[in-house]
């Protein structure tokens, strides 16, 4: 914990999270970017990454939620056309203490880590396969619905934070939907509100747009 860093330069992306121990690739083209990549490949290789709150009219600088995940770059590839291509590993949520004024074209925020101590450990919770059939059922209706492509074998070798935290960051949930699934305290806690919030959904009223 003392080695987190408290200021932290954030990706504000809309309707995307990362949890912590999953990895997910990214496509880095924007130049505000391309400079927080360059920046931290010079210093600790940590990004956050935190959604922009919805608003109703054009704001330059959106606000944010107030829990995001500190990720570390773990691979890292230039294309021929001036584009990164990462891969960000989820290591600890945070808390957004406030932002900082910043000469740098990205967003910098001071962050807090203590409620989330947890997300460090490695002590797997007692869950089991079975108990999340009926969701895992439930969810795997949703993305065929809307068209999503699942290694649903691939998911079932995981273990199963990986494999639940995995499903939530690619569903096709709202952004709110996300942020409450990101925020929840632990993976039991998760696991619920995937359930509750698939309650929500009506299946049949999605278009299947899978190309057959």
């Amino acid at each position: 914990m003392n080695n987190l860093p408290k200021i932290i330069s954030v990706f504000p992306l809309s309707n995307f999270i990362i949890f912590p121990k999953t990895t997910v690739p990214l496509n880095i083209f924007e130049p505000r970017y391309i400079d927080m990549i360059n920046d931290s490949l010079k210093s600790n290789k940590m990004i956050g990454m935190i959604q922009p709150k919805k608003s109703n009219n054009d704001q330059i600088t959106p606000r944010l939620y107030d829990v995001g995940c500190l990720g570390k770059v773990t691979s890292f590839r230039e294309t021929g056309d001036g584009r990164y291509l990462i891969e960000l590993k989820g290591l600890i949520r945070f808390k957004v203490i406030k932002e900082i004024d910043s000469k740098k074209k990205y967003r910098v925020l001071e962050v807090d880590f203590k409620n989330f101590e947890k997300d460090l450990s490695n002590e797997k919770e007692d869950l089991k396969f079975s108990d999340l059939e009926l969701i895992f059922k439930d969810l795997r209706t949703l993305f065929e619905k809307r068209g999503f492509i699942i290694n649903w074998k691939a998911l079932e070798k995981q273990s199963l934070d990986e494999t639940i935290n995995a499903l939530a960051m690619a569903s096709p949930f709202s952004l709110e939907e996300k942020q409450i699934l990101l925020e929840a305290e632990n993976l039991d806690i998760r696991k619920n509100k995937i359930s509750q919030i698939l309650s929500t959904y009506t299946f049949d009223n999605f278009n299947n747009t899978t190309i057959q």
